[in-house]
C-alpha cells in the first residue's frame, strides 16, 4: 500500500510519529525465490504470553500507518491500491474532448467484445477442464473398483494412493515452484482486488496455467472457487493483451490501460466463473453483485449477464457434442446440475419446525466449520514457514490420509441389500449409479461406496436424487458428512489450488438427509429436496450469501416451487451464523492482512474525527505547482508515497491547494526528461506533445533507475505540474467523522483523500493531511488510539 501521510509541512505534528514497525523485507523479484509467506508470522508467543495460533499470520504495525505486506495466494507481496478515481488532470480532460463519436463507438464496441470473449474463453476452458477431471477421476475409480472386485485391496490401495500422490506431487509442485499466488480459491484476493487492493501477480498467465493444470491433474474435486480464479485471470491477460514480453500492444488496448475497466472486466471474470462451474447465469452475475464487487453500476450488470449467458451457450453446446457417451465419461456435460423439475413440492404447517432446524443447523454447522478452518490455516502457516520442501510435504501428506480415508471407509459399512424394485439398475457396476456394488456379493450395493468413489457430477446427483428415503443408511450419510468435514477442512490451506464450494455442498448435503432420517416421522419433503436444503443452509452459514445462493440452488434444481423454502432456510441459517463470527471469506482477508473495506464501518468511529488521525501520523509531504527537478527526485527517493498535494502560490503569503499528483506521473515526466530551463506555467499544447493520458496509466518503475540517469544540469530544471495534478481530488474538512469518511472512500472507490482546514486564511495551511485505506482500517485506528477499544466493547 501507498505510505500514508498526514499533517501539514512546516508545522509539527499533534503528537510525535511513531517509528515505523520492522516488517521483514520481500525480495522485489517476480520469481518465487522469495521468502515464504508463512515465514512472516505465526511464531514463538513472545513474551506476552499469546500462542502461536492466536497471532495474526503478518505482524500488524501499532501504529496508524500499517504494513504494506500481505498474503496473495501463498506468497507475501507487497501490496499498493489502485487508481480507481478518474484522474482529471489536463491531458485526460483534452483526450476526452479530443475523442470522436466513432472512437467513443469503438470503445463502447470493444468493451462489449472484452465481455464476449471472456465469457467464451471461461466456457470453453471450464469444459474442457472437467471433460479431463471425469474421465480421468472416472477411469480410476473404475480401476480401483475392479481391483477390489477381484479381492485385490492392497493393489486397489496402493493404486488408488499411488495416483493420487502422483497427481498431487505434481499439482504441489506446480504452485509451490511455479505460481504460489495460484494456492487455494483465489476468491479472497478477488474480492480485495475489486476492493481496490492491488493484489500483484494474482491474475497472470502462470496463475491461470497453473490453476488449469491442477483442475487437470488435480485429485479429481472441482470447486468453484478456482474456476472464478480462472475467469478473472481470463479478463486481465484481455484486457491487458498479455504480459510480459508476450503482451500485445495493439492501438485499441490502450482504451482498457486503466484500473477502472480492467476492474470492470475481472467482475465479468468472476461471474462467469461461477457461471460456469455450477450452469447458473443469473446466479453468477448475483455472485458477483453480492460477494465479491464492491462497485456496481447498470452498464456493469448488463456486460456481466452477457458475459455468463455466453458461458451458458458455450456449456450447452459441450453437452449436445457429448452426449451419448461420445466423451468418454464426461456425461452431462460434468458440471453440478440436479434437475428435480418433475417433482412436485408440497409444503405443509408441520413441515416448518424441520425445515426450521435445518436452517438454524446450518448457521451454526457454518459458523463451527469458519472457526476450525481459521485454526487449522494458522496450524498451517506454522508448517509452511519451514519453506518450499514442508509446503510439498505438507500436500502430499494430506494426499496419502485423504487416499486412506476415502479407500478404506466404505469397507467399514455392511451391504445393503437391492430392493427388486429398482430392477436392473441395482447394483451398479458401470461407471455411474446410485447402488454401487464395490465389495459386495450380487444382489447387494455399499451405499458409501456409491458417494465415495464416484465422480463429483455422480456423487453430486447421487445424494441429491429424489425417491430415495432408504436408499443411504444413517451411518453411511454419518461417515460421509464427517469425512467430508475433515477433508474440507485439511485439504483446504495447502500448497495446491482449492476451493470451498463442493466440500461445502456435500457436507450440507449429508447433514439434510441426516436430519430427514432422524426426524422421518415429521418429514413430508422428500430426503433428496433435504439434501438440497441442508446444502444451501450449510454454504449461507460459511459464506454468508443468500440472494446469490438462493438463485444459484434455483437453477440447480430446476424447480421454482423450491423457491420460497430455500429463501425461507437461507435467511435462517445466515442469521444465525452473523451470530457467531464473520463470513469465511472475511475471515481469510483478515488473515492474509488483505486491507479490505468493509461496508459498513464501526460504531465508534462516529466519536473521531479525520482531523485527529491526521494528527496521528507523520507530517505531509507537498510540492509546489512549479517544482525543481532535484527536489521531485529526493521526494520519491526518500517517501514511498503514491501521491502528493500540489500547491500553489498565486500571491505572496497565500497558499492554495492545486490538487493531487500521483507518483507515476512523476516517474513518467523523469523518464521522458520534460524539464524546463526557467522557472515557468507552460502552455497546455506542451505537455500534450509528449505526453498522452494512456501514457500516464502504464505503471512506474523504480526512482533510483531513472535518477541515476540524470545528469546535474538536469537536477538544477524545472517541472511544471500543472498538465498532470489531478485538480478534482476528493477533498473532507477535518471535522468529519471518520464514519463518514469510511462510507465516502469505499463508494467513490478512492486511493486518496485529503483532508483541508475548516477556516481558511493567510496564516493556515491549505492541507491538513491525505488519508488512504489503511488508515481507515478499524484495527489501525485502534493500535494509534487505543482507548477506542473500550467504546468498542460498549458500542
Amino acid at each position: 500500500m501507498e505510505e500514508e501521510q498526514s499533517p501539514r509541512l512546516g508545522r509539527e505534528p499533534a503528537t510525535e510519529p511513531s517509528p515505523a514497525p520492522e516488517w521483514p523485507k520481500p525480495e522485489c523479484k517476480n520469481d518465487d525465490d522469495a521468502k515464504d509467506p508463512e515465514s512472516t508470522g505465526g511464531g514463538g508467543g513472545g513474551g506476552n504470553g499469546i500462542s502461536s495460533l492466536e497471532q495474526p499470520l503478518l505482524k500488524r504495525s501499532t501504529t496508524l500507518t500499517a504494513s504494506h505486506l500481505a498474503i496473495v495466494g501463498a506468497k507475501v507481496s507487497h501490496i499498493e491500491s489502485l487508481d480507481y478515481e478518474i484522474i482529471e488532470n489536463d491531458l485526460f480532460k483534452h483526450d476526452w474532448r479530443s475523442r470522436s463519436n466513432v472512437e467513443v463507438l469503438q470503445y463502447i464496441f470493444l468493451k462489449w467484445a472484452m465481455a464476449f470473449l471472456v465469457g467464451l474463453l471461461t466456457g470453453v476452458i471450464a469444459s474442457l477442464i472437467n471433460f479431463a477431471i471425469e474421465n480421468i477421476s472416472g477411469l480410476k475409480m473404475q480401476h480401483m473398483v475392479n481391483l477390489v472386485r477381484e479381492k485385490r485391496y492392497w493393489a486397489s490401495f496402493l493404486y488408488f494412493a499411488g495416483v493420487n500422490f502422483v497427481l498431487t506431487f505434481v499439482a504441489a509442485v506446480l504452485c509451490v515452484v511455479f505460481a504460489p499466488t495460484a494456492a487455494g480459491p483465489g476468491i479472497p484476493e478477488i474480492k480485495a482486488y475489486l476492493n481496490g487492493v492491488d493484489t500483484p501477480n494474482m491474475f497472470g498467465a502462470p496463475q491461470l496455467i497453473v490453476k488449469h493444470r491442477r483442475r487437470v491433474v488435480g485429485t479429481g474435486s472441482r470447486q468453484g472457487g478456482p474456476l472464478v480464479h480462472i475467469g478473472a485471470c481470463l479478463a486481465n491477460l484481455l484486457s491487458q493483451g498479455g504480459e510480459g514480453r508476450w503482451r500485445l500492444r495493439w492501438r485499441w488496448l490502450r482504451y482498457f490501460n486503466n484500473d477502472r475497466d480492467r476492474r470492470d472486466l475481472i467482475t465479468c471474470g468472476a461471474s462467469s466463473g461461477v457461471c460456469a462451474a455450477f450452469r447458473a447465469p443469473v446466479g453468477g452475475v448475483l455472485f458477483a453483485l453480492e460477494e465479491v464487487a464492491t462497485w456496481w453500476r447498470s452498464a456493469l450488470l448488463w456486460r456481466t449477464f452477457f458475459s455468463t449467458a455466453t458461458v451458458v451457450v458455450v456449456l450447452r453446446g459441450f453437452i449436445e457434442v457429448c452426449r451419448n457417451g461420445r466423451c468418454g465419461m464426461f456425461g452431462e456435460g460434468g458440471l453440478i446440475l440436479f434437475d428435480v423439475s418433475d417433482v412436485t413440492v408440497r409444503y405443509h404447517v408441520g413441515d416448518l419446525l424441520p425445515v426450521t432446524l435445518v436452517g438454524v443447523l446450518g448457521g451454526v454447522l457454518g459458523a463451527l466449520y469458519n472457526h476450525v478452518l481459521h485454526q487449522v490455516l494458522r496450524l498451517y502457516n506454522l508448517i509452511n514457514a519451514k519453506g518450499r520442501l514442508a509446503k510439498l510435504a505438507l500436500a502430499l501428506a494430506v494426499s496419502v490420509f485423504t487416499s486412506a480415508g476415502l479407500y478404506l471407509l466404505p469397507f467399514a459399512v455392511p451391504c445393503t441389500p437391492c430392493d427388486p424394485a429398482f430392477g436392473d439398475a441395482c447394483p451398479t457396476v458401470g461407471n455411474s449409479g446410485n447402488f454401487k456394488q464395490f465389495n459386495c456379493p450380487d444382489g447387494y450395493y455399499n451405499d458409501l461406496a456409491s458417494l465415495l468413489h464416484a465422480t463429483n457430477t455422480d456423487a453430486t446427483r447421487n445424494i441429491f436424487s429424489t425417491g430415495t428415503a432408504g436408499e443411504f443408511r444413517l451411518d453411511s450419510l454419518l461417515i460421509f458428512f464427517a469425512i467430508y468435514c475433515v477433508l474440507g477442512l485439511f485439504t483446504f490451506g495447502i500448497a495446491v489450488p482449492s476451493g470451498l464450494f463442493l466440500p461445502i455442498i456435500l457436507m450440507g448435503s449429508a447433514y439434510g438427509r441426516i436430519l430427514a432420517l432422524v426426524l422421518a416421522r415429521f418429514v413430508r419433503i422428500d430426503h433428496g429436496l433435504y439434501a438440497v436444503l441442508g446444502a444451501a443452509a450449510l454454504m449461507s452459514g460459511s459464506m454468508r450469501m443468500t440472494v446469490s445462493l438462493c438463485v444459484i440452488f434455483l437453477e440447480l434444481t430446476n424447480n421454482l416451487l423450491l423457491l420460497p423454502i430455500t429463501m425461507f432456510v437461507l435467511l435462517i441459517a445466515k442469521t444465525v451464523g452473523d451470530a457467531f463470527n464473520p463470513s469465511i471469506y472475511e475471515i481469510i482477508l483478515d488473515l492474509k492482512g488483505l486491507p479490505f473495506l468493509e461496508p459498513k464501518p464501526e460504531t465508534w468511529m462516529k466519536d473521531l474525527a479525520v482531523g485527529e488521525l491526521a494528527a496521528a501520523k507523520p507530517r505531509v509531504v507537498t510540492l509546489q505547482v512549479i517544482e525543481k527537478v532535484s527536489t521531485v527526485v529526493e521526494v520519491l527517493r526518500s517517501t514511498p508515497h503514491n501521491g502528493f498535494p500540489v500547491l500553489d502560490r498565486p500571491r505572496p503569503g497565500v497558499s492554495e491547494l492545486h490538487g493531487l499528483v500521483l507518483r507515476s506521473h512523476l516517474m513518467a515526466v523523469l523518464k521522458k526528461r520534460w524539464f524546463l530551463t526557467e522557472k515557468r506555467r507552460t502552455e497546455e499544447w506542451e505537455a500534450r506533445e509528449r505526453f498522452s493520458s494512456t501514457e500516464l496509466a502504464e505503471k512506474s518503475g523504480s526512482i533510483n533507475e531513472v535518477a541515476v540517469q540524470l545528469t546535474p544540469e538536469e537536477l538544477d530544471m524545472y517541472i511544471d505540474l500543472h498538465p498532470f495534478t489531478n485538480t478534482t481530488p476528493y477533498t473532507v474538512v477535518e471535522t468529519m467523522s471518520v464514519a463518514k469518511a469510511v462510507v465516502l472512500f469505499r463508494t467513490c472507490a478512492l486511493r486518496h483523500m485529503l483532508i483541508i482546514p475548516k477556516f481558511q486564511g493567510p496564516e493556515i495551511t491549505p492541507i491538513v493531511g491525505i488519508l488512504t485505506r489503511q488508515d481507515l482500517r478499524a484495527h489501525n485506528i485502534l493500535g494509534a488510539f487505543p482507548h477506542l477499544a473500550n467504546k468498542r466493547k460498549v458500542h
